[in-house]
């Protein structure tokens, strides 16, 4: 199986109906892998409608994310990112780079991993492990997150299967490596962007994702663009009722880049604010990131050297954020 190098560059990203995904029917669903494959080969990006995150629970988070973002900034700072040892808690307006060629992320963020209602973290999320980190005086804040928070994660398992069946793979292929998947999920506030326009300070800097794949809520501003392959910027317009999901490094490696990992940006010219919602899906952390053999032939040979999930994902971050 190998990528169609000869594609079209895309001039508007598809929209996919998640209706069947609960389906046992093998026919429905070897149709709805069609489209994915077909979006991840030639896109790298695709919205999805139906799906099963509950529109009671985004508009609770996002009413979480306005009220934490309002804090003084002396508050959000005793959750400084920086001085955690998991990449885990708030970051100011500036205090990333995605795109090493600019001046900064004007955006500030708030990022939790895995985390059960009773408060219990996991040991072994490699870069990830340990606790998150909660502001004080906030009822119902953590309690609001983890419920998206594990409604998006419950999501993302569900389209492992599908990913495999557009790979032309089992369906629990993924199963084993996706045991206790790492999912990082991160509040986004985007001040507007007035005056004049500098290049190098945007809301976040070209980049590609790092893990499998992202499930992204975005509000009603237009910022996300999305880079073709013929070097044009392609606006992801906000679509009522669905989510984004796009595909991270994790899968461009595994698959050899038959799955496109595709550069994207977000600059807030509304002048308005905006928010967003990524969880970043990626594979258990101690799988080694080999090429699937279908991915592989003589026109296609192996691009990457073998890294476990977690290694890759601890260099970008700390490229990121340090």
């Amino acid at each position: 199986m190998e990528s169609n190098a000869a594609s079209s560059a895309f001039q508007t990203i598809p929209i996919i109906d998640l209706k069947g995904l609960a389906m046992t029917d093998v026919q429905a669903r070897a149709e709805l892998a069609k489209e994915i494959r077909e979006a991840c080969v030639n896109v790298g990006f695709f919205y999805v409608k139906n799906h099963t995150i509950p529109e009671s629970t985004i508009k609770g988070t996002v009413e979480a994310a306005r009220r934490f973002f309002s804090l003084p900034l002396d508050t959000k700072m005793t959750l400084d990112v920086h001085k955690s040892t998991n990449f885990k808690g708030y970051t100011a307006l500036l205090g990333e780079n995605t795109n090493p060629d600019n001046r900064g992320d004007l955006h500030e963020g708030f990022d939790i991993g895995w985390e059960d209602m009773s408060g219990t973290s996991r040991a072994d999320d490699g870069p990830m492990s340990g606790v998150n980190v909660w502001p004080e005086d906030m009822p119902g804040f953590r309690e609001t997150l983890l419920e998206y928070y594990h409604a998006a994660v419950q999501l993302g398992q569900s389209l492992f299967p599908l990913f495999a069946l557009a790979l032309d793979l089992p369906e629990n292929f993924f199963d084993d490596k996706t045991t206790k998947p790492a999912a990082i999920m991160r509040l986004l506030y985007y001040p507007p962007q007035t005056g004049t326009v500098d290049d190098r300070v945007i809301g976040i800097g070209a980049h590609t994702d790092y893990e499998c794949f992202t499930i992204l809520w975005q509000d009603n501003v237009q910022a996300l663009q999305v880079l073709s392959n013929d070097g044009k910027w392609i606006d992801a317009v906000p679509i009522p009722g669905t989510l984004v999901i796009n595909l991270g490094d994790q899968f461009a490696r595994w698959t050899n880049d038959v799955f496109k990992s595709t550069v994207h940006r977000a600059a807030n010219r509304s002048g308005i604010e905006r928010y967003s919602i990524p969880l970043f899906f990626g594979s258990d952390y101690d799988v080694k990131l080999e090429p699937i053999p279908s991915c592989v032939s003589e026109s296609n040979p192996p691009k990457y050297g073998v890294i476990t999930a977690g290694e890759y994902v601890r260099s970008r971050l700390e490229a990121t954020f340090y």
